[in-house]
């Protein structure tokens, strides 16, 4: 009788086990990113600098799709093209070209995207954001969600000049991140570069950018792809991240020197993250 009911319960194991392999779902977030804008020009009318901020707002209104499955997960900006023009400032955004990848099982992400039309795969370790659970909950759509919290480093570059010469300041700020996650869909898989928790993180809270999944397919008939990008110049992170801060300071620079070269008219926008 004893090894009958053992049978049937590693039995009813294995079967749940399997169940969890084939588990696959796709989770849709929109996103909202904090951003300020100044524009010191004494032809621009505050309500013309109201509108554009209202405009580049929604820029940055975007939506995401996570498709996992157990162990993996492919986060991808919706495919998108906006453009907005005021007072001969055009700005025009493009989506869906970027791809992540996560491998929970091995802590390993690759990030394929572009950087001033040159590919890029970026392929690095996946480090464990260091979790706080907290008693609190609350519902997301059908799903009881608990709240967890973590903090992250942001690094704000001030920049001054004193008798012709640029002097600049880097500032390193903790900044709180509040994440809600469900263990009714049991997988360690989040939003952009959250992850981690004992259940899919269906809100982010991150201080500069808020991600809130609005609808989730789970088990679809058709079976999910997750293929790992191949495309582009493989790097690590911290080579990508110093490639980047290399060309935003010969934008800078080419900028400055445009301005002097102007009628003073200068704007300034300021991407919070």
């Amino acid at each position: 009788m004893m090894n009958k009911i053992l049978t049937t319960v590693a039995f009813i194991f294995s079967l749940i086990t399997g169940m969890a392999q084939d588990f696959q779902g796709k989770a849709f977030y929109k996103t909202k990113r904090k951003m300020t804008i100044k524009m010191d020009s004494t032809k621009v009318a505050t309500a013309q600098q109201q509108m554009l901020n209202e405009m580049l707002k929604k820029q940055f209104e975007k939506e995401y799709v996570l498709t996992f499955d157990k162990e993996q997960s492919i986060y991808k900006e919706q495919e998108s093209l906006g453009g907005i023009q005021q007072g001969g400032i055009q700005i025009i955004m493009a989506g869906g070209s970027d791809i992540l990848y996560r491998n929970t099982k091995e802590e390993r992400y690759v990030n394929q995207n572009e950087f001033f039309g040159k590919p890029f795969l970026i392929m690095d370790d996946a480090k464990k954001q260091e979790w706080k659970l907290e008693s609190e909950t609350k519902k997301i759509g059908d799903y009881t969600c608990y709240k967890a919290t973590t903090t992250r480093e942001v690094e704000e570059v001030k920049r001054t000049i004193t008798d012709g010469n640029e002097n600049e300041e880097k500032i390193t700020k903790t900044v709180k991140v509040v994440a809600w996650y469900t263990t009714e869909i049991p997988v360690a898989h989040g939003p952009s570069n959250y992850w981690g928790l004992p259940g899919l993180i269906l809100e982010v809270n991150d201080g500069s950018q808020v991600m809130i999944c609005n609808k989730l397919v789970l088990n679809p008939k058709e079976k999910l792809s997750l293929k790992e990008p191949k495309s582009g110049k493989v790097v690590t992170q911290e080579v990508y991240d110093k490639i980047v801060e290399k060309k935003m300071k010969q934008m800078e620079k080419s900028y400055q020197h445009r301005g002097k070269k102007g009628d003073g008219n200068s704007i300034e926008i300021k991407i919070e993250g």
